[in-house]
């Protein structure tokens, strides 16, 4: 199965999605936006933007672990990964986004 946004709302009235692989996990996490209509545009970049490589920002947290940033074309984040142990990981990562993030399949949560 391919992968799926799952978008959802807070008890303070802001929204999110995260980004799920076709296994159900969560691949990719977006800020928090002020309006379901600014959740749907970041679900929107994530299509456009996931496919390319030079769109990702390879991180090392302080502890040693390893994670990455989607980055619009403008360099602002549209999404975070979760944390992995090791570089391996986190490119695995990636190309999970990669594949999964162009899916037209958004789900309300």
């Amino acid at each position: 199965m391919a992968g799926w946004y799952e978008l959802s709302s807070n008890d303070k009235g802001t929204f999110s999605f995260v980004l799920k692989a076709g296994n159900g996990e969560v691949i990719l996490r977006s800020e928090q936006y002020d309006s379901k209509a600014s959740a749907e545009n970041g679900i929107r970049s994530v299509q456009t933007n996931s496919p390319q490589d030079a769109r990702y920002a390879r991180q090392d947290a302080s502890d040693g672990r390893c994670y990455f940033n989607l980055k619009a074309g403008n360099h602002q984040v549209i999404g975070t990964s979760q944390m992995y142990k090791d570089a391996a990981g986190r490119d695995k990562g990636i190309e999970s986004v990669k594949a999964n993030g162009p899916s037209t399949t958004v789900k309300t949560a």
